[in-house]
């Protein structure tokens, strides 16, 4: 099977959205971050699917729910004029449900999006704020860029990430520049 679809693989909170401390669960605390929809618009005229790969513990903790998740996902994708190819959510967290591949710093969410669309690994990337999402991207393949000063808790830059930015805007300017 030939895998030639370019992707760029985004976390959601901290890289699109302003991360709290307390989840981001809420369309009325969901705060796009400065140049998100700048940076999708910009990916999608250079022709990569762009998929959402987010944990969503707070599920698994029982403070909400699956519905709030696909709520903020709504407004994220009207927000970005429907341009986002596509959104996967691991609800578990290992203290409170059970450990699952699909929470990054493991890669089945991954998989499962190069499976469907048919992803060139070694044309593609992964964006995220912290040192699971960019283990998450190094086990797949994809080349890593690390969203650093937007985590809500406090996340010291990766030794094992390709590219360091401030914003998903600068990160796109990267991905764009080594097409």
């Amino acid at each position: 099977m030939l895998f030639t679809n370019k992707a760029v693989f985004l976390d959601r909170d901290g890289v699109l959205n302003k991360d709290k401390v307390d989840y981001v669960y809420k369309i009325d605390d969901f705060q796009i971050l400065d140049g998100v929809i700048e940076a999708i618009e910009i990916l999608k005229k250079n022709s990569f699917l762009l998929v959402v790969i987010t944990n969503q513990s707070g599920i698994a903790k029982g403070i909400y729910t699956d519905k709030d998740v696909q709520k903020c996902w709504q407004y994220l994708q009207e927000q970005c004029n429907f341009l986002i190819d596509d959104h996967y959510f691991a609800p578990h967290h290992p203290k409170y449900t059970s450990e699952s591949l699909s929470r990054k710093p493991d890669s089945l969410l991954l998989e499962k999006a190069i499976a469907k669309y048919k992803i060139d690994t070694k044309n593609s990337w992964i964006v995220g704020d912290s040192r699971r999402d960019i283990e998450a991207g190094k086990k797949v393949g994809v080349k890593t860029i690390q969203v650093i000063g937007t985590k809500a808790g406090e996340e010291k830059p990766s030794e094992i990430v390709d590219y360091q930015v401030n914003s998903l805007l600068e990160a796109t300017k990267i991905i764009c520049q080594n097409l």
